[in-house]
Order: structure tokens, then sequence, then C-alpha cells
């Protein structure tokens, strides 16, 4: 156990870190070896400066050798697991940031290089009976070294799951930080961490629904018999799952609570408050909670992967002194990720958590406007406009949020609305590829391009636009918003909170609306002057009557002449 005091090149097979860094530390460790085995990283013992956040201390990982490589992960102080981290190659790098409170941070970092194919047996796995049991690998014979072993148990719904170790001898360490095993509430280790335990005990656990986790980590050295567990699945009690309903959109939050739930939990719909007293619901057969984003009290919390808006509300009674009634909060959380939006409600009774998850997204539009003023948005569908013309298009964010940035990071061109076929690159990556366009600053909720109008070749003669856009967080001031225009490899790097496309058009040149127009005016006729059937006979017979009157003139024209000819040409005889 050592190393330097801030930041290392590693290179061992394994290696454990015992860092200790003080205030405005700012510490990189790479961790690099030629081999073709990945590297598994564990954050076994953390301590942050207390009520510190992410964004003024933290550690992040990243995966490959460099901060540059893209980010595999961060811990902060309200991390709620034991971190247990993976690379994709040969490299890991990782960086601790600490604010300027005066105050020792301490940390416990093991690593070790291992080939994903090869686990020992009876090493993790699924479990889905009523009840069960499972050991640590070779139990009740000592366990393997660098050993990482996952069980998923889960069982029908409306249970929650007992679970025991009848026998449990790991390595001691009073922070568990070499040999240890963690309890998840649900089906993954990233968060809701139960409880860890080490050394010599017979721990028992219980989830708050029908799914938990499992994990056994083991480090080089002194290894033990391990355990042997047994679960079984009891029928939950009371209400089975929270009669609530979360509903997230780019301007709001909005959260109905059932009457019949409330008074299950023993409470009412004066018993309830937000985060801000001041913000209040509508009762009606339901208590509803609908407030926009950033306000009545909603926090904003940035990982550099999403942006997740929560607010809580806290049930206690009302003109009492004292209660004998269980805590209860109900935390909704709006969590912004790539493509989608994952809204999270969930309730806290006495450290047990009930979950329902829903989907939602961003509301984002794009259109063109007649000037770069961008004032007068342009209506009409098809957008007829001449060759060259210059044509202003904004992307507009639709957010009661004053603190998100939108970037315009690709756009392309398409004679087919489902872009399928031939397409044109107008923006990639932030960077202009069509010698005409000029993007404008990111402004608050808009992106804005101007380009000048063309056509395709051979195809038909309507242009489609599809956008990709990026929304950031403008308080960071290192976001991919903010970047502008980056290489391909760099690229992978940078963090963005959302990402959507949109699509608009067609474009038309305006000959074709002239073509267009032209063909319609031959096409229709005025009805005024279309003439009905009973017109057509009387025009027909008219038109008859006057040939039969004129053959008649010529013919009595025509006798008269050749009448008059007898005489001029009849010959004298002779005497």
């Amino acid at each position: 156990v050592g190393g330097p005091r801030c930041g290392a090149s590693l290179h061992e097979q394994n290696k454990a870190l015992r860092i200790e860094l003080n205030a405005n530390a700012n510490c990189a460790w790479q961790i690099q070896r030629n081999t073709n085995q990945t590297i598994r990283l564990v954050f076994s013992h953390f301590k942050f400066a207390p009520s510190s956040s992410c964004e003024t201390e933290s550690i992040k990982i990243y995966d490959g050798p460099s901060t540059n490589s893209p980010l595999l992960g961060q811990v902060c102080n309200d991390t709620d697991a034991v971190p247990v981290l993976q690379s994709s190659s040969d490299s890991l790098t990782f960086i601790i940031t600490t604010n300027s409170v005066a105050f020792t941070r301490n940390f416990f970092v093991f690593y070790y290089y291992f080939s994903p194919e090869t686990r020992p047996e009876h090493c993790g796995g699924q479990l889905t009976g009523p009840n069960g049991t499972f050991t640590s690998p070779n139990y009740p014979a000592a366990y393997p070294e660098f050993t990482y072993c996952v069980w998923h148990i889960q069982t029908a719904k409306n249970s929650k799951i007992k679970l025991q170790f009848q026998d449990f001898f790991l390595e001691l360490d009073k922070n568990c930080q070499f040999d240890f095993t963690a309890v998840y509430d649900g089906l993954t280790t990233n968060t809701g961490l139960i409880g860890r335990v080490c050394g010599l005990a017979q721990p028992k656990f219980e989830s708050s629904s029908n799914v938990m986790t499992v994990v056994l980590f083991t480090d080089y050295a002194n290894s033990y018999r391990g355990f042997s567990a047994q679960y079984t699945s009891v029928p939950l009690p009371g209400p089975v799952e929270p009669d609530t309903l979360l509903t997230c959109s780019s301007d709001s939050m909005k959260i109905v609570l059932s009457k019949s739930y409330l008074a299950s939990l023993g409470y009412n719909e004066t018993d309830l408050q937000l985060s801000d007293p001041s913000c209040s619901p509508v009762v009606t057969n339901s208590v509803i909670f609908s407030f926009p984003l950033a306000s009545c009290g909603t926090t904003k919390k940035d990982d550099g992967q999403s942006i997740t808006y929560t607010n809580i509300i806290s049930l206690s009674p009302t003109g009492n002194i004292i209660t004998r009634q269980k805590s209860v909060q109900i935390i909704a959380k709006c969590k912004m990720e790539n493509n989608s939006t994952l809204e999270v409600i969930y309730v806290t009774k006495n450290n047990i958590i009930q979950n329902t998850t829903a989907v939602g997204g961003y509301n984002v539009s794009m259109s063109f406007y007649d000037s770069d003023s961008f004032s007068k948005p342009i209506h009409q569908s098809p957008y007829y406009v001449d060759l060259n013309q210059t044509l202003f298009a904004q992307v507009s964010l639709h957010s009661t949020d004053p603190n998100l940035l939108v970037f315009v990071d690709t756009c392309i061109a398409s004679p087919q609305p489902d872009f399928r076929s031939l397409t044109y690159d107008l923006i990639r990556s932030g960077c202009n590829k069509d010698d005409t366009v000029v993007s404008y600053p990111p402004l608050e909720h808009y992106g804005r391009f101007k380009f000048n109008a063309f056509r395709f070749l051979q195809t038909s003669s309507s242009v489609y636009l599809q956008c990709d856009i990026l929304i950031c967080d403008s308080k960071n001031a290192n976001s991919r918003c903010t970047e502008g225009c980056i290489s391909r490899q760099k690229r992978a790097i940078s963090s963005y909170m959302w990402k959507t496309n949109t699509v608009v058009g067609p474009i038309r040149l305006k000959r074709n609306l002239r073509s267009a127009d032209n063909s319609e005016s031959l096409a229709k006729a005025d009805p005024e002057e279309t003439p009905n059937p009973q017109q057509y006979s009387f025009y027909t017979l008219s038109f008859v009557v006057l040939i039969s009157n004129i053959i008649i003139v010529v013919a009595v024209i025509l006798k008269y002449h050749k009448h008059q000819a007898g005489y001029d040409y009849q010959k004298i005889p002779n005497s």
C-alpha cells in the first residue's frame, strides 16, 4: 500500500493505494500496462469534505490513458455505492479534485488486471425462485483472490426479500476496504447500498421490493472460507406500490398522489409540503403538485453525463407537538439523459424505498426565419425560396429552466424526409461543412445558423433538414455546447446533458412554385365560364343553321355567275 501523494503513473499488475489529500488538490493517476487484459478498479473507501458536492469535489474515472478519454464514472460525497469500474482496454485514468475546505480526505483504491472470460465457478448469477441459497466460490474452502461476483435476486411482484448469512467469514477491516460483501436494494450496483460487511459475522438484510443485488469482492491476500447465504421472499404489507404518478417535461414537473394512498400511510392532503412550502397543491380526487422545473425548491444536479431535477414532498402531521408516525418523504426525480428522460419517483419510509419510473423528453423545435433578427418565423410549408437565397434556421428549446444551453451539433440535408438515401452535410460535430454555412454563438435556449439555398442534382426539388441538438448546463464552462467545432477523435470525450434531433422542410425553389401554379390554372376552369349541356345543344344547332345559310348563299351566287358567263362567251354564226 502506498504511492506518491498527488498522482502517479502506475504499471504494476495489481496495486493498492492509500491516498490522503488536503484542500485545493487536483491529482491524476494513470494506470497503463502493455497487455491484452482489462482493469478492474475499486474505490472501497472514500471520505470527502463534509457537505461537499460533485461540482466541488469528486473522483472522475476515464476509460483510457488520459483525461481526454471517455468518462467512465464519477464518485462524490453522496455516492450511495462501493464503486467498482472496469476498463475497455489496458489503461485507465482517475483524477481527484478537492475544494478549499480545510479537511483531510482519505481514499483507498485497489486495481488489478484480469481477463474478462475467466471467472471462478459459483461466482454470481440470477436467482429467481421464491427462496434459495448461494455460497462464495470454493466454500467452505478459502475463496480465490481477485474475485468479483454479483448475484441478482428477483422474486415475485408485491414481495420483498430477506437475506441471511448463516456462515460468514471474510478478511476483517474496520472500513471493509480489502475483502467485502455489499448488498444493494435493487438490480444495480450504482446506488441503493443497504450495507457492506466483512470479518466474522451473521449479517441480515432486507430489501424494499422484490429485487436485491449481492456483491463479493476480494483482493490478493488473506483469503478465508467466505459465506453461505439464504434468502426468502415475504409479501409486502400495506400499499403494495405507491399510488403515484410523476410526469416530467422540459417545462415542468407534475406529481399526483391519491388520497387513498396517503390515508394508507396515515396522512391526508393537509400534511404535505414541497421543498418550498409556499408551493401548495391542487386538491381534487387526488393531490396534484404541478410547478416549473426551476422553482418550488427543485434542485438540479449535473453528474457529467445527465442532468437531474429533484424535489421532495415531506409528510408530517400538522397541529401536533409529538408524533408516533413513521417519517415519510416522497422524492421525485426527472433525469434528462441521452435521447430520453427518466422520471423517477420514490417514497422513503424509515429508509424503505419504493420506485416508479416513466419516460418523457425535452421539447425542441426548428423553424426558418425571414432575417437574421430571428423575429418572424416562416409558417408556410413547403417553404419556396430562390436558388442561392440566404436561409435563417433556429432551433428552440421550450423549457422554464434558464440555465440550459442549446448547441447545433450536426445538420444534414436530404431530398427525402426519411434521410435514408442521398444526404449532404451542412454541419458535422459543430464544424461547418458547407462554405455558405454560418453558425451563430449559442444563445440561451436557441441554436442558430444560416446557409444558402441549393438543390440536389437529378433528384426531386425538395430539401429536408435534420439536425442533432445537444442540451447542456450553462453553468458548466467546459460543456460540449461551449466547445464549438471539434474533431471526431476528440468528440468522444465531450459531455452533454441531453441529445435529440429535429426535422424541418421541405424547401423548394420558386420556379417549381410557378410551374405548380401554371399547371393548376390549366387544370381548373372557372365555373361561371363552363357551359352546361343545354348550352352546348343550343350552340350546336345555331352553328348548323349558320353553315346551312352560308351554303345556300354560295350556291345561288355560283349559279348566277354561271348564267352570265354563257352570254359572254357565245359565238356569232357566220352569215
